[in-house]
């Protein structure tokens, strides 16, 4: 591999999580477009909602997997920002069950509510995260599928 190969190997870290947040927050979208629509039948809505928690979840995830110890051997200083990133994936995966455990009910105001609160914490965590990562992450030399690391959204 050449050097500028290399190198866009190594910058593509930072570039693909925020496309995967960019993607994250697309599907946020979509579950409260189909929540907020009369046309859309419950169970299509379950369907967009579950794929939605889905993906948020394998992203999270594959961060605490397999970026976070990466980073965190690189990085030794960066530690409590990891270790907060992750109470947050803690919180969210919490939201995200009680999400999960009130999209069958069809409730959509209720489905609304639990919406706002992940999409509160989702953008806290996601602007946070890049602030804090996206320099660390276009040096970071991981040899890992992106899949795997960020999710496959």
């Amino acid at each position: 591999m050449g050097i500028e190969e290399e190198s866009e190997r190594l910058v593509a870290w930072g570039a693909e999580l925020r496309a995967v947040h960019t993607r994250l927050r697309a599907a946020l979208r979509a579950v409260r477009e189909a929540d907020g629509s009369d046309d859309v039948p419950a169970r299509d809505l379950l369907l967009v909602c579950h794929g939605f928690c889905v993906a948020l979840t394998e992203h999270h995830e594959g961060e605490d997997r397999h970026l976070f110890p990466a980073i965190a051997a690189a990085h030794p200083a960066l530690r409590d920002t990891l270790e907060r990133l992750q109470q947050d994936h803690a919180m969210i995966a919490w939201l995200l069950a009680d999400l999960a455990a009130a999209a069958p009910t069809g409730e959509r105001g209720s489905i609304s509510r639990h919406l706002d609160g992940i999409a509160a914490i989702m953008e806290s965590h996601f602007a946070y995260e890049e602030r804090e990562l996206i320099t660390v992450l276009d040096a970071l030399a991981l040899d890992a599928r992106p899949s795997d690391v960020l999710g496959s959204l």
